[in-house]
């Protein structure tokens, strides 16, 4: 049985801990605050955004883009969005095991797929593993900007346009609530969700539409990126506030047990005093 002093020094150390938890809980509560609303605010720009490039794009029946046209699958590029740091809970372990499982399934051979990374966790699962990373990025900060996020999802989309892969898959947690983020899978690449609207607003070209398309679709793509990188932030906020939560609860329910053992323990001490007093004295007598 562990001595008084043992049990003592676990209460100590496990409220240092749980007071460091806390901390981290009402710091990452501060900041899904202000993720959710970016990611929320991003949201109607995005729906704009789809709307025009689906009008322009499918205004017209003779306009083609490669970004729009499906092509023989050769090689599958992979772009995934972890985060950082550690301490949230299931939230890299969950997309990140989706992906394994996915490329498991879907490829035989290393030169079948290529895959993009966002965050050092990601990073270092891959790398780990001897999986094709071609691009990476890492030190992301909390409330990321678009200029953050640009070089790596224009080159992302230039390897598409270039044919170093022939599709490219989206993998993030989106945000439900703060309780809840879902593994998500989107087809980024070829744009293939473009909903034709039919009372669409005609639109008149200067220059040509193909050239408006050679700028707008980049351009839409590398936005839905940055939408995901959004939207992947806040699950991230969430999930390390809900693990901070739960590691300052355990704690607490710990010290509780602790206190209850040393409590006992010091009672079995005194008893055990007191019972050798009057043993000595009977013996006295």
């Amino acid at each position: 049985m562990a001595s008084l002093r043992d049990i003592k020094k676990r209460i100590n150390a496990t409220k240092k801990t749980s007071q460091i938890t806390k901390a981290m809980e009402m710091v990452s509560a501060s900041k899904l605050n202000r993720a959710e609303m970016n990611a929320k605010s991003f949201v109607p720009y995005m729906d704009k955004m789809q709307e025009v490039v689906a009008n322009i794009a499918l205004g017209a029946g003779n306009a083609t883009h490669p970004m729009l046209v499906t092509r023989p699958v050769k090689k599958t590029g992979y772009l995934v969005i972890t985060s950082d740091r550690g301490l949230a809970g299931a939230y890299n372990s969950n997309v990140l095991r989706t992906v394994y499982q996915t490329i498991q399934q879907r490829h035989q051979s290393p030169d079948e797929y290529a895959i993009i990374v966002i965050g050092r966790v990601g990073l270092s699962f891959f790398k780990k593993r001897n999986f094709p990373v071609i691009l990476n990025i890492t030190g992301l900060p909390d409330q990321p900007s678009f200029a953050d996020i640009k070089e790596i999802a224009n080159k992302a989309v230039g390897l598409f346009a270039d044919g170093t892969f022939d599709e490219l898959y989206m993998y993030y947690n989106h945000y439900v609530s703060a309780i809840q983020q879902e593994v998500t899978e989107r087809k980024l690449l070829p744009l293939t969700d473009l909903v034709d609207n039919k009372q669409r607003t005609t639109y008149e070209f200067e220059p040509s539409q193909e050239e408006i398309l050679d700028v707008l679709l980049p351009q839409y793509a590398e936005s839905l990126i940055y939408g995901a990188l959004l939207d992947a932030k806040a699950s991230e906020h969430a999930a390390r506030m809900t693990a901070m939560k739960n590691a300052t609860d355990n704690a607490h329910e710990l010290i509780r047990t602790l206190t209850l053992s040393y409590n006992r323990a010091r009672q079995a001490a005194i008893t055990q005093e007191i019972t050798e007093i009057v043993a000595g004295a009977n013996a006295l007598q």
